[in-house]
């Protein structure tokens, strides 16, 4: 895969959030909570990292990272810019 910029990154994991959590509003929330504001339950943190997988092409296993640390639009942007 081509070197993303962050832009690029960023844009691409707000449409799969957008996706997965099935509302916009989660564009608003950078750095809240996303699992406390209800966008994300377990089951959708996991679609989220088989899309993650999908489409970066990198591996965030859910035992690999705390719930705290992928808690955030802007943490798992951060993780998954970590691993490209």
């Amino acid at each position: 895969m081509a070197t993303m910029t962050h832009e690029e990154v960023e844009e691409k994991m707000l449409d799969m959030l957008e996706e997965v959590c099935g509302d916009e509003e989660v564009r608003d929330h950078r750095d809240e909570d996303l699992f406390e504001l209800g966008f994300l339950d377990s089951m959708a943190a996991v679609e989220l990292l088989v899309d993650i997988e999908d489409e970066f092409d990198v591996s965030i296993a859910p035992t690999e990272v705390e719930r705290e640390e992928m808690n955030t639009v802007n943490l798992i942007i951060e993780q998954v810019e970590k691993r490209l």
